[in-house]
């Protein structure tokens, strides 16, 4: 699989001298708002290690935030961006065309939710795989007003921060943001106040009525929503709700647009996230796992929807890079062989026991969640009040972190631990991460 022992060893502290040099190189020559989480600076990486300047193997449960989900340079990756590369590095598919750039559509046609005819378009990364897909159904609809949910995170460019819900440290003093979108609650059922039994109905109820008064049916072009939220903090819907709106926009004329770019292509233990409950979107974006680790987006969707734009509408200098390409072909050829939505779904089954077992144990963690390798647990302070424990959180990241355990932080209160291991992880790193996850807490509360 790699050349790389799947094992952690820790040779210095954390970070270590040499990466503490590169962060103060860092420092004097990178924008102070390019920050970074672990000032751990890696030199290779492989199954579910990354190894450090300094050689210290840290176990991954962040796969650079959902990409290498096949694992960094996987064996059939690395192969077909190795050829692809001696070839030809560009020629822009806008000016003269190459094969890869349609295998990729192909295999997006072939695995995204449903059996329609489907068309893709291909750009650089998920931000602007949305904002093309808002551009697309302004386009085939006529129509302009776009609804998000609370919780949502959809990018960094100026749409994509409007549809973004989190103002620190995605929005603060960047705005005026773009206008004709409007924002509705999500189904969040570990803090919808009725409870979770209610979630779906009453969140859906709301859902429906706010579109009706502040926007109209008639007005709406599209809705979009992360099928699991990502940054929001892995918020999972309860099971109908997602299936309540799909049908809601297929009796109004509005195009639903789900976002699977952290979701998509195995993580949730489905291709996509969408085929949980079967529900067919009408366009889906991708990046992330898509091309594991190079930077590619699409945007797939019904023919019809798809060929509306003008030609021309479409398109971008880099998008759909013939390495990128070839990177995602071989990225999906492993997903396949390795049958990687089983791995996900066994990594749920290793890890939701454990966390479980955490959350008896300590009262801070309120809520455990999460499907397939895309799992959270959310911290409190009072479990009751459910009042978000940010300063817990960062202190457990922090003594993961020391201990060679990359975890990442989410949520809109800054108070969620997520975890996205790579799928090519082995157990025995996993359980071993888990064992430090439980000892950081023994350390924090």
């Amino acid at each position: 699989m790699t050349g790389i022992e799947q094992r952690r060893i820790l040779n210095t502290a954390i970070p270590g001298p040499r990466s503490a040099a590169l962060q103060a190189r860092k420092n004097a020559a990178v924008s102070a708002g390019v920050s970074t989480g672990l000032p751990v600076y890696v030199e290779r990486a492989g199954g579910g290690i990354l190894v450090d300047v300094d050689g210290n193997q840290l176990i991954d449960f962040g796969s650079g935030i959902a990409v290498t989900t096949v694992g960094n340079a996987a064996p059939r990756v690395v192969e077909r961006v190795q050829a692809q590369a001696a070839d030809f590095t560009h020629t822009c598919f806008m000016v003269t065309p190459y094969a890869e750039y349609v295998e990729v559509a192909e295999a997006l046609a072939e695995l995204t939710p449903g059996d329609h005819e489907k068309r893709s378009a291909l750009f650089n990364s998920g931000a602007e795989a949305v904002e093309n897909a808002v551009k697309i159904a302004r386009s085939a609809t006529g129509r302009q007003a776009v609804v998000a949910f609370d919780h949502a995170y959809h990018g960094r460019t100026n749409l994509t921060m409007s549809l973004t819900a989190k103002n620190m440290p995605y929005k603060h003093r960047f705005g005026p943001f773009a206008g004709e979108i409007y924002r509705v609650p999500m189904a969040y059922p570990y803090r919808w106040p009725t409870g979770p039994d209610n979630c779906a109905e009453e969140a859906f109820a709301q859902f429906a009525a706010q579109v009706h008064a502040q926007v109209g049916e008639e007005n709406t072009a599209a809705v979009i929503i992360e099928p699991i939220q990502g940054e929001g903090g892995f918020v999972v819907p309860p099971d109908g709700f997602l299936t309540r709106v799909a049908d809601w926009c297929r009796d109004n004329g509005v195009l639903l647009i789900a976002d699977e770019i952290q979701t998509g292509f195995c993580r949730t233990g489905d291709w996509f996230a969408c085929d949980h409950e079967g529900v067919v979107p009408d366009l889906i974006t991708t990046a992330k796992g898509i091309a594991g680790g190079l930077p590619l987006a699409a945007v797939t969707g019904r023919a019809e929807i798809m060929d509306a734009v003008h030609p021309g509408g479409l398109g971008g200098t880099y998008g759909g890079n013939p390495v990128a390409c070839a990177a995602a072909l071989g990225a999906i050829e492993t997903m396949k062989a390795e049958d990687l939505p089983g791995r996900a779904r066994a990594v749920e089954a290793l890890f939701v026991p454990r966390l479980r077992e955490m959350a008896a144990k300590y009262v801070q963690i309120g809520d455990v969640r999460g499907r397939g390798a895309m799992l959270a647990i959310e911290l409190v302070s009072d479990p009751v009040a459910k009042t978000p424990d940010p300063a817990l959180t960062a202190a457990v990241n922090k003594a993961c972190h020391a201990e060679g355990l990359v975890t990442l932080t989410a949520g809109t209160y800054g108070n969620v631990l997520r975890f996205l291991p790579p799928l090519s992880s082995p157990d025995h790193l996993l359980t071993e991460g888990l064992d430090i996850l439980e000892g950081a807490f023994a350390a924090s509360v």
